[in-house]
């Protein structure tokens, strides 16, 4: 049986709150939380109704720095909803949040795009500070974490031990060329320890234009998803990671609904619940378990039919959506 954690990133988007103000918290919310779109919503709630209607469960890392501005009613917003329907809330951070702060910063002038970018010292008070929102907010203590931007180093992994929260899920195999300074390499793909905490790497596949391709909603077509699935239940794989966030349905712009990908989404919910040997996880019911001795964990190969069917589809998907 393989444990699929679909992981949904959700956040309150900082950029937009850097060009519009402090007082689009409302704003916000409808374009990064609720995804609304003059054709419907396609944010966090209707993906929740998705799950509910196949009966899956998913994680969602919660970021709660935008307390810092707007106290945590804004993250209670957030939580409240997801904890309502039986869902996993995890910690994320995105500490672009620092620079809007002001006087609240809580590590005074102090700031970074990603947590790597601080001291030890600083990372540990960054996660308590988080921790401390997210709870406020009605979160039970979080045991898992994932970076904004994942943009995560081994100080980060030492101060989610020291905080004691004992999962992260920051390492993207498939993405080496990005912000994850945590000394891994393409071949660390199943869960493992290291410094203290398991380390969750994001899932991927072999890609014939070269590398890995990670498991993103965005990033992997339906067909290339379930074959995935598939290599993993029928090569022993105890689970599989994919990644999604809050406002992944929207165009890049987040004013229309990306049908491609939200037909791609809905498909592939309908999919995993039919299919056997694959059942939904998450961290509070069951966490990952680490790989064992196989290293490293083997992905679906390079298949340029499939590889090649997602390029004209993203290509499609690119013109008409942005």
């Amino acid at each position: 049986m393989v444990s699929l954690y679909v992981t949904i990133d959700t956040e309150y988007e900082s950029g937009f709150t850097a060009k519009h103000g402090p007082g689009s918290r409302a704003a916000n919310f409808d374009r990064a939380i609720r995804g609304a779109t003059p054709d419907g919503d396609v944010g966090v709630f209707h993906q929740m109704d998705v799950f509910d209607r196949h009966g899956l469960k998913a994680v969602f890392f919660v970021d709660p720095m935008p307390a810092l501005l707007w106290g945590t009613g804004a993250v209670a917003d957030v939580v409240e909803p997801i904890l309502k329907r039986g869902h996993d809330v995890q910690l994320h951070l995105h500490t672009e949040w620092l620079a809007l702060a002001g006087e609240a910063n809580p590590l005074g002038a102090s700031k970074g795009p990603n947590i790597k970018d601080f001291s030890f010292d600083e990372q540990c008070e960054l996660l308590e500070l988080a921790t401390g929102f997210l709870m406020d907010a009605g979160a039970p203590r979080p045991i898992a974490f994932r970076a904004g931007n994942y943009g995560a180093n081994d100080d980060t992994l030492r101060a989610l031990a020291a905080v004691g929260i004992g999962y992260d899920s920051s390492h993207p195999p498939g993405l080496m060329d990005g912000s994850c300074e945590i000394a891994l390499t393409a071949d660390d793909r199943g869960p493992m320890r290291r410094h203290g905490v398991v380390e969750v790497p994001i899932g991927c596949i072999g890609d014939a234009f070269g590398g890995l391709r990670h498991a993103q909603i965005t990033a992997l077509s339906y067909r290339e998803i379930v074959a995935a699935l598939r290599h993993a239940r029928d090569n022993g794989q105890d689970s599989f990671t994919v990644v999604s966030h809050g406002f992944e349905l929207l165009c890049r712009q987040r004013t229309r609904i990306n049908r491609i990908v939200a037909n791609r989404f809905e498909k592939l919910c309908g999919k995993v619940a039919s299919m056997k040997g694959v059942e939904t996880a998450t961290y509070a019911a069951r966490p990952p378990r680490l790989a064992g001795e196989q290293e490293p964990v083997e992905v679906l190969p390079a298949t340029p039919l499939l590889n090649g069917t997602r390029m004209i589809e993203q290509a499609v998907a690119n013109a008409l959506y942005g």
